[in-house]
């Protein structure tokens, strides 16, 4: 057998390659023939990433299977926060699986920066002067990023978010012949000496950005001063919105009650927009709280 026809199979190993990199292309050239279906469910449980950036470049073959919905379909149907989705997609012909299996949008936040751990990046500020400041819970908010959260002061202290749910790896025709729930979460509270006032607006908007497809608004009561300082959570759950959704704007205010001067008012933390298939049939009614 020549010397050529040798390196070609990967027998013959680089001079300059080292013994770790001549034995990862030996194992990709014998993989390279196995048949389709076996080597699809090996390259299933690669990482999404690696498969872009490093397997696709292989060969033609890797790259085809790669290109392949069925594979990211699979690796999808594997991870727990998209299984729901590919149960309750059936038939669709755009949807693109490699992106939601890469960047994983079902059942995670997308709001980012929800407790003010990065300060108020993320975050579109209103009367920035003394309007908010990031604290320590004075009590504990199970399941949140962190333990810190968004103070305001005196007055009216607005702030929002908008999610691009496309840029999230959700497609057009999933949103518009889908339509999965988009669950939306706060959490207020006061300091224990002194009261705040609390309210919310969520609006489902439209690709211009500014057409509303669907609202959610709630002013609770106000909390008294000398409470317990124990957070409230407010939620909502929007479901058979119509097509056309394309962006969520997230947005909340608080102020506290006896306008003292400094950051005494609501104390808001875990903010939270959350896409997922149900298993409750569409058509039936969702709590608010």
């Amino acid at each position: 057998m020549s010397r050529r026809r040798k390196r070609k199979m990967g027998l013959v190993k680089s001079k300059s390659a080292s013994p770790k990199a001549t034995e990862d292309v030996q194992i990709m050239e014998d993989l390279k023939y196995l048949p389709d279906e076996l080597l699809l469910l090996i390259l299933s449980w690669v990482p999404g990433r690696s498969l872009v950036r490093e397997c696709r470049l292989v060969c033609r073959k890797w790259r085809d299977l790669i290109d392949k919905p069925t594979l990211w379909r699979l690796k999808c149907q594997r991870d727990p926060l998209s299984k729901a989705a590919v149960e309750a997609i059936q038939g669709a012909s755009q949807i693109d699986w490699r992106r939601i299996s890469i960047l994983r949008p079902f059942g995670r936040n997308l709001i980012k920066n929800p407790c003010g751990k990065k300060q108020f990046q993320h975050w579109e500020i209103e009367n920035r002067g003394d309007g908010w400041k990031v604290e320590g819970n004075r009590d504990r908010v199970e399941g949140a990023e962190a333990q810190t959260c968004f103070v305001s002061s005196y007055g009216w202290c607005v702030k929002s978010q908008v999610v691009d749910l496309l840029q999230e790896g959700l497609g057009e025709e999933l949103m518009d012949a889908f339509q999965p729930d988009i669950c939306i979460a706060d959490w207020w509270g006061a300091r224990d000496d002194c009261g705040c006032i609390y309210k919310i607006e969520v609006h489902l908007l439209a690709a211009d950005r500014t057409s509303v497809i669907s609202s959610f608004t709630a002013k609770p009561d106000g909390i008294p001063q000398w409470n317990n300082a124990k957070y409230q959570q407010v939620s909502h759950v929007f479901r058979e919105y119509g097509p056309g959704v394309r962006y969520v704007h997230f947005q909340h205010a608080g102020k506290d009650t006896q306008y003292w001067a400094g950051h005494y008012g609501a104390r808001i933390t875990n903010s939270t927009v959350k896409v997922k298939f149900s298993s409750k049939p569409l058509g039936a009614s969702t709590p608010s709280h």
